[in-house]
């Protein structure tokens, strides 16, 4: 992942050297609002002309069992990432499983080919060192829409970051190698995510707002473990409809894979591979 953070960071600085569109009343917890819809643009931009086609031509190329098969591999990848983030948070039981899940996964499903483990009964989890340090009371700071990456938060970033360096395939060789497991598992996730980008595309007014609360409802949802605190109100304008005050899960949010019209482009950030999932792919969340 150093080559896409290395990517994602010289097209950050190119479109701030560039200027962005400014809001003049930027939504709460949205402080980059203008910035922020500048590189969202960007992102639909690359995923319409070269993500999509790609992942649409790799659905037409390779039947479905093929396809599950790769999102297995990443995922048991992620689950080693997972079960090391529950068990930080102590979240013994949750650990535990992960691990399970990633030795009869490796063993039994052919190094993770096949998911025996839920076949099995063990529940998938969510949780990335974002999520971690969302758990010890790390506030999110403002809302971010990364290169190629998609949404973010300053918190979540930090976490990124260091998910990327402990990923088992950063130290896959040789680099060619590598380099095609990046692709794949990019192309994996957004494959899998066809009919939620088309749906979002005919559904929602804004894209921008709707991917941006969609995303910061699920992070609150998963760091409250599925409790999270009643809306925020102002004192002199009724509920403060930003992100900030968002607290009621997206629909879906309880489940593992379950991603609420994610943009495109940020699957490639996401964890869902490994888990998003996301995100670049966030196959991690």
């Amino acid at each position: 992942m150093t080559m896409i953070r290395g990517t994602a960071l010289a097209v950050a600085a190119a479109l701030v050297l560039a200027g962005c569109a400014t809001v003049q009343t930027p939504t709460t917890g949205d402080p980059l609002e203008g910035l922020n819809r500048t590189v969202f643009t960007f992102n639909d931009k690359v995923d319409q002309y070269a993500l999509k086609p790609v992942a649409q031509a790799y659905v037409r190329a390779l039947p479905q069992p093929v396809r599950d098969s790769a999102i297995n591999f990443f995922s048991n990848i992620g689950d080693v990432y997972t079960a090391g983030n529950d068990l930080l948070q102590l979240k013994i039981t949750d650990g535990v499983e992960d691990v399970m899940r990633v030795a009869i996964n490796t063993v039994f499903g052919v190094g993770g080919l096949f998911d025996v483990a839920t076949i099995a009964r063990l529940p998938k989890h969510t949780a990335d060192f974002g999520l971690t340090l969302g758990h010890y009371g790390l506030p999110p700071g403002p809302y971010l829409v990364l290169p190629l990456l998609g949404p973010s938060t300053v918190r979540d970033t930090a976490g990124m970051l260091v998910e990327f360096e402990v990923d088992l395939t950063t130290y896959v060789q040789p680099i060619w190698f590598r380099t095609t497991l990046y692709g794949v598992r990019v192309v994996s996730v957004r494959a899998s995510l066809l009919g939620a980008g088309d749906l979002l595309a005919g559904a929602a007014l804004d894209k921008y707002s709707f991917i941006r609360d969609a995303y910061l409802q699920r992070r609150q949802y998963l760091i409250s473990d599925g409790n999270p605190p009643p809306p925020a109100y102002n004192d002199d304008s009724g509920p403060d409809t930003g992100p900030a005050s968002i607290s009621t899960p997206a629909s879906g949010a309880a489940g593992q894979s379950s991603i609420v019209a994610p943009p495109p482009v940020s699957a490639c950030a996401t964890r869902a591979a490994s888990g998003t999932p996301g995100s670049t792919v966030q196959v991690y969340r």
